[in-house]
């Protein structure tokens, strides 16, 4: 089928809390459809839940692509290349060789002894938000900082540089300009250079001084991998905050609830992580080699889009998935995907969102939206489909 017969995919949903029509519509008619990407190319979507899963555990799909100046595109930026970190041949063992050196700056130990530390920035920000007094912008007063600070100290990038390199991320993020985007590459790996050449003068207990002290790992490796960190956790939980407090603020008895049992805090961050996500169009993979799956047979160098925000709403595995439920049990979803290439920051996350929704409900009982939501606005020039404000009053 031409390209132009195919199905194109939207590159942002209509409105905040709603998928595009055509997505859905494509889900329920069966689990892999062929689509024109945002760059025109052609693609395979995967939509549903199992085969979702599935191709996420195929050491037959992967990152990389064996020709990559030939590799179908996805959308033209330089996050979205069939390069990577990877060399094509030896990517998964390269992929589980990274897994291996960041792990333990995850582990449940670290997350644990940092809580103490995300509950006292979000209580600092909280009091600041108070003290202003209505309206706020969540986003801006709460989600963003409190991201960027826990990420910053975590990797062990000076937060007195915060203006520096929240430019260069912008840059990167930026989907209407690919010179920009690729300039703030090249930058933010530049500043992630001097950076690692201090940590090895001075160092501290953060990534950054761990890798460096990784004997075998150059200098370069240390400052590509820090800065892929850094742009992929910047504002993931930022959105995860604003978009988790939207649907409370829009799901007012489900806010009730919470406020009623704080025990139920664990439960809603779940069900926040299964529908907050908002990014499209999927996570970008090639076929090594065929695969059957799903009725259909994927050709070796062909792209593979696996959009874990729509099987996230599968009613085969959810029930009412349009609905939000912070009571919903089990709640499997893949928000962080899945097998080898689950995210790490998975823990971190948790801890932050658990953090903020038990201390900004009972802080701000009667918390509501500023404005109808009809007039949130979703950034369409940004890497991520994040909310450009999040005006709350109480």
């Amino acid at each position: 089928m031409p390209a132009g017969d195919l199905p194109d995919l939207p590159t942002a949903p209509p409105t905040v809390l709603t998928h595009a029509p055509v997505l859905r519509a494509l889900q329920a008619e069966r689990p892999i459809v062929r689509v024109c990407t945002p760059a025109g190319d052609e693609a395979w979507l995967v939509t549903r839940y199992a085969e979702v899963k599935q191709l996420f555990t195929d050491c037959r799909i992967g990152r990389t692509h064996p020709d990559p100046e030939r590799a179908p595109r996805i959308r033209d930026h330089v996050m979205l290349k069939a390069t990577d970190l990877y060399e094509h041949e030896t990517e998964h063992a390269e992929h589980a060789q990274l897994r291996a050196l960041l792990t333990p700056y995850f582990s449940a130990k670290r997350m644990r002894e940092l809580q103490p530390r995300v509950q006292l920035l979000t209580d600092r920000l909280l009091e600041e938000i108070a003290a202003a007094g209505p309206p706020a912008d969540l986003h801006r007063a709460l989600s963003l900082p409190l991201s960027v600070r826990v990420l910053c100290e975590l990797l062990g990038v000076p937060y007195a540089e915060r203006d520096r390199f929240q430019e260069l991320v912008h840059g990167m993020a930026d989907l209407s300009d690919q010179q920009r985007s690729e300039a703030g590459q090249a930058e933010l790996i530049g500043y992630m250079s001097d950076l690692v050449s201090r940590k090895r003068r001075r160092p501290e207990d953060d990534v950054i001084s761990g890798l460096c002290a990784v004997e075998e790992l150059p200098d370069e490796t240390i400052a590509g991998i820090a800065a892929i960190v850094l742009f992929a956790g910047y504002d993931s939980v930022a959105d995860a905050i604003d978009l988790g407090a939207l649907q409370l603020l829009t799901n007012v008895d489900q806010r009730d609830a919470v406020l009623r049992n704080p025990e139920l805090v664990g439960g809603a961050v779940e069900e926040i992580l299964r529908t907050a996500e908002r990014g499209g169009p999927g996570l970008p993979r090639y076929a090594r080699e065929d695969v059957e799956i799903g009725g259909v047979t994927i050709r070796a160098g062909e792209a593979v889009l696996l959009d874990t925000t729509l099987a996230n709403f599968d009613d085969s595995v959810f029930a009412e998935p349009d609905r939000f439920d912070v009571t919903r049990a089990p709640n499997p979803h893949v928000a962080f995907a899945h097998g080898t290439w689950h995210c790490l920051g998975a823990p971190l996350a948790r801890i932050e969102l658990q953090t903020v929704f038990a201390s900004l409900l009972p802080r701000f009982p009667t918390l509501r939206l500023a404005v109808p939501v009809e007039e949130l606005r979703l950034s369409a020039a940004s890497f991520t489909n994040k909310l450009v404000e999040m005006p709350v009053a109480w």
